[in-house]
């Protein structure tokens, strides 16, 4: 888990995307808490974005997907309901048997 996770290469489980999702939603209410303080930490946003979009993309890799998916509003929950692709694809080995 979390091996490379400012990467956007490879494939990675819904339980790995679920607790990047949380901890994006955490670290984003903490910055904008802080930032009313110091304005310059509103540029902790640009490693926090990049790392839950690298994610994204390759959580749409486990599911066979480009990850430029992750765009289509609303594909966010089919990437955290929906079952990868239980063989490799063109994105890698399943993370899931990957261990």
């Amino acid at each position: 888990m979390f091996k490379a996770p400012f990467s956007f290469e490879g494939r990675i489980r819904r339980t790995e995307y679920g607790i990047s999702a949380i901890i994006f939603i955490i670290l984003m209410i903490l910055i904008e808490l802080l930032a009313d303080k110091a304005p310059f930490l509103e540029l902790l946003f640009i490693p926090l974005l990049w790392f839950i979009i690298a994610q994204g993309a390759k959580r749409c890799h486990d599911k066979g997907k480009e990850g430029w998916y992750q765009m289509i509003p609303f594909y966010f929950f089919s990437l955290i309901f929906t079952v990868g692709d239980k063989t490799q694809n063109k994105y890698g080995k399943n993370p899931k048997t990957d261990v």
